[in-house]
């Protein structure tokens, strides 16, 4: 089969929320050679007692072309932030760029492609023979601005991809907004989600799609700065914006 794209969800965005986005997680990006298919991590038992909070113990720094990130990987989805943390020290993040920018949604970095890739090739298929991350979705962990999440292809357990994230840029919402949206999702919205949504904005149809593992504490205006550069078809900067991640406490 040709290679995936690992890529979050297409949308358009408006202000009345007409139209939900629909899957775009499986473009193929070019004709390549089949390979296996990717392995999927077994999951760890979580305690049924486990507080599902945004608590943190590991901060992580990202030094851009455009500034500086500090992003806190939330303690209560350990697989992510285990193989985050990994690849962090094993400098895997280290020169790569990010790849996938779309101004009111999302900055998507991540592809091994993406290190010494040539001006104008399309990146996202990277990454695809790393075994996969179990999906660790949490209610209350959810698509608000600024927080970190693992990009998929569209296997049917919605697996991450052991590599490839994103940070939510989103828009904001009005109730008017959020109640559409809850009759074309089929479900309610918490009242935690709406305030957020309708304050600092987010993506809140990829909820309970994509795992949530970890949010920015500082750097919010590079996350606005580098979704505003401009892009060629596909979404890849023009201009290559590239990331180096260190763990710090």
């Amino acid at each position: 089969m040709a290679a995936l794209f690992m890529s979050v969800i297409s949308f358009s965005v408006n202000a009345q929320v007409k139209k939900t986005a629909t899957p775009k997680t499986a473009v193929p990006a070019s004709k390549k050679k089949a390979t296996a298919p990717a392995k999927t991590i077994a999951p760890k038992p979580v305690a049924e007692t486990m507080d599902i909070t945004t608590a943190a113990t590991t901060r992580v720094k990202i030094t851009t072309d455009s500034g500086i990130i500090i992003v806190k990987l939330y303690d209560s989805t350990p697989l992510h932030r285990d193989n985050f943390i990994k690849l962090v020290n094993q400098g895997f993040y280290d020169s790569l760029l990010f790849h996938r920018v779309i101004q009111g949604f999302m900055i998507q970095g991540g592809d091994p492609l993406s290190k010494n890739a040539e001006p104008g090739v399309m990146l996202g298929n990277g990454g695809g023979d790393m075994e996969r991350i179990p999906a660790e979705f949490r209610t209350t962990l959810f698509h608000k601005k600024g927080v970190l999440a693992a990009a998929r292809d569209n296997n049917p357990e919605k697996a991450s991809s052991a590599c490839q994230f994103y940070i939510a840029q989103g828009k904001k919402y009005t109730d008017e907004d959020l109640n559409m949206m809850e009759a074309q999702m089929g479900r309610k919205l918490s009242l935690q989600q709406r305030k957020a949504y309708k304050t600092v904005g987010g993506i809140p149809f990829l909820d309970m799609n994509y795992t949530v593992f970890g949010e920015v504490e500082s750097g919010m205006e590079v996350i606005d700065k580098i979704a505003s550069v401009p892009t060629a078809p596909g979404d890849r900067p023009i201009g290559d914006v590239r990331m180096k991640m260190e763990v710090v406490k």
